[in-house]
């Protein structure tokens, strides 16, 4: 093992039971030091910020936290409380599982104590500090010291093949996307049938990522990260048609050009990212 992913959510233990964690902070540093002890070599946090009720001092409290650990790799996610039924995910072959009466309850009544402002000034104060420690943004949601970016990762973002392995995982071929359906007892059915059956693979759906749509999605993956229209998997026509496409939003302060002619996201523009991908699907009028 080369790289160890620990799920922290917080490090504030009443941020986690408002989570309804099971964990506390404790158990995090524990994990952190036995993970070091084993000699993994590259140790990643994921935290959640915009919690319900928190607030940017305890945020701040978390990333001290964070920071004293002392990994290699930090991935910060805003809270998303969005109803997967609503969104028809949580079909037969939906890669979502549906939310339970007592849950769907909690994320209407928690949405209401979330603030954009808050979170914007949370990314803010997370991307400063992070950087005074030594890590460097390299996508919208992920920091990390030299040498440690997460390659499973990049790999989604320069649109790399890769499979799908459990419910609900996706998988990529470079121009098919498919996912397997989030119910277990289908998962397991088609692989383990019963004698005299022959597995199958397991029920899911999937579309075709081609034409418009695979550019646009090359574009605004490409631009979720530090390399932007720079990455090495958009070629120089689709940089010509970002640049087009996002006139308005460089005018905006949005995304800068480059001394090299690329085009990346500013850090308003990470804030408002999906105000400028928008601008780039196939429907959208620039």
């Amino acid at each position: 093992m080369t790289r160890l992913s620990i799920g922290a959510q917080s490090l504030d233990d009443t941020e986690l039971r408002r989570l309804g964690r099971r964990h506390r902070a404790a158990d995090v540093a524990a994990v952190v030091r036995h993970a070091r002890a084993a000699g993994v070599p590259s140790v990643s946090l994921d935290l959640l910020y915009d919690v319900p009720g928190s607030t940017v001092a305890a945020w701040a409290r978390t990333l001290d936290a964070a920071l004293a650990l002392e990994p290699d790799h930090l991935s910060l996610y805003a809270l998303t409380l969005d109803d997967p039924a609503a969104e028809s995910l949580t079909g037969s072959l939906g890669d979502h599982l549906p939310p339970s009466d007592g849950a769907r309850r909690w994320r209407a009544t928690a949405r209401a104590d979330q603030d954009d402002d808050r979170a914007a000034a949370m990314y803010e104060l997370a991307d400063d500090r992070l950087g005074a420690a030594g890590f460097a943004w390299y996508e919208i949601s992920n920091w990390a010291r030299p040498g440690h970016r997460s390659r499973h990762n990049l790999a989604y973002w320069r649109r790399l093949p890769h499979e799908a392995v459990g419910p609900g995982a996706h998988a990529f071929d470079g121009v098919t996307r498919r996912w397997n359906a989030a119910p277990l007892d289908g998962y397991f059915a088609a692989l383990t049938p019963d004698a005299g059956r022959d597995p199958q693979l397991p029920p899911g759906a999937g579309e075709l990522v081609d034409g418009e749509l695979a550019v646009a999605e090359a574009a605004i993956l490409a631009l979720r990260t530090a390399d932007g229209s720079a990455a090495p998997t958009v070629d120089a026509a689709t940089r010509t048609w970002i640049q087009d496409r996002l006139g308005g939003a460089a005018a905006a302060g949005l995304v800068e050009r480059r001394t090299d002619g690329s085009i990346a996201l500013t850090r308003r523009g990470r804030l408002l990212s999906n105000e400028v991908f928008g601008l780039l699907l196939p429907d959208a009028t620039g």
